[in-house]
Order: C-alpha cells, then structure tokens, then sequence
C-alpha cells in the first residue's frame, strides 16, 4: 500500500465513522478554551474538565483572571499537573492578553506562541478549534497513532517533523478535523500500551497493525 493510499483510506474510513469530531474540552469562549488547554498540557481533558468549572466561575474572562492574584488562583488548579507553573502562566496571558490584544485572543500562530504557557501545539489547537485553520497539534495520540498506522515515517521523531508530515498530505480542509481524529483514536483505540487493534476500523490500512497480524499468523 503506497502512502497515498493509506491516507486516502484512513481519511475516508474516519469521515464517514466520525464525520464530527470536536475537542473534549469544555468551554465557552475563545479564552476559556485557551485556559483550559494551557491547563491540559501532560494533563487528561477529563481531569481539566472537572476542574475548570470552579475556575471560570470565578474568573471567566482575562479581565477577571489577569486581577487574580497567585494565592487566588492556584487553589482552584493544583489539582491539575505543575500547578505552580500553570497558575502563573494563566495570570500573565491573561495580563498580556488585556495589555496588547484588547482581552481578544489572537489567532496566529506567532502571535499566540508569545503568550505565558502557549507553545506551538496550544496555538495550532486554539486555531484550528476555533477558527478552522488547517493547523495540526501534535500531542502524545496523534504522535502515536500517526506513526503506528504509517501516515508519517518513523524518522519523524519530533512532533513538528510529525506536524509537517501531516499537513503535507492531508487535505487543507479536513486538517482541522483530522487532528480530533487522531486523538480521539488514540484516546480510545489505539491506546499506547494496549491498543485495541481486534475493534480498529482501521487496521486494513494501519501499517504496525498488518504486520503484527501477519506476524501472529506465521
């Protein structure tokens, strides 16, 4: 199977088994969805949003959370990982947010990376979430999943080489969707220690897959 096949393959088996597929974060607005991916980083969505709640309760909006004062805030994160980083990297985006965005938050890619606790996969989220941009976040699943199925080469060992790899082959307009595709493959089947490849759709067309199965059969 060449690459182009495997990527028309997966692409079509994913629009017509997960034609919507949207991140598990709940929010309500651009800044809540870039709180609680900050928040999300070596982090499980569940576990952001069980805690978010009591967060945007108190602070819904950069105008509120950029007053917040340490001792304030972290409370109501530390159950979440590095907590103490975290909290004052809400705080300071959210100044910085007021000081040079007018409390918007920006959809670039540089712009965004400028921010406190924002790298290059919390913005390409923010945007391809909430814009659509064809932006590919690569966390721990689609890092995963992409080289198990054989969508990227194993040489890809950085998640922008992934990233880039991605993009180049998937078409424009699906990028945004493709990204919760991967994860949420990797979130529930294509688990990092026990993959669950007797349920995958997908394991015709997945390269680690076929060749597991064809060893097994030997």
């Amino acid at each position: 199977m060449t690459k182009k096949e495997r990527y028309l393959e997966v692409l079509n088996y994913f629009q017509q088994q997960m034609p919507i597929a949207e991140t598990e974060l709940t929010y309500e607005s651009p800044f809540q969805l870039l709180v609680a991916v900050i928040l999300s980083a070596q982090c499980t969505d569940k576990r952001v949003n069980e805690t978010t709640p009591s967060i945007f309760k108190k602070f819904p909006s950069p105008e509120t959370m950029a007053l917040a004062q340490f001792d304030d805030l972290f409370p109501l994160v530390k159950s979440i990982s590095y907590p103490n980083n975290k909290t004052k990297h809400l705080i300071g985006m959210s100044q910085l947010l007021l000081k040079n965005f007018n409390g918007e938050v920006p959809m670039t890619i540089d712009v965004l990376v400028t921010l406190p606790g924002v790298g290059r996969k919390t913005a390409n989220v923010i945007t391809s979430v909430i814009d659509q941009q064809p932006n590919m976040a690569v966390d721990t699943h689609v890092y995963r999943v992409s080289r198990r199925i054989g969508l990227v080469p194993t040489t890809a060992t950085t998640p922008l080489a992934v990233e880039k790899e991605l993009i180049k082959h998937i078409p424009t307009q699906q990028v945004h969707t493709a990204h919760h595709w991967l994860i949420l493959h990797g979130r529930y089947t294509c688990l990092a220690r026990s993959p669950k490849c007797a349920l995958c759709g997908i394991l015709p067309f997945c390269k680690e897959g076929t060749k597991n199965k064809k060893a097994s059969s030997e």
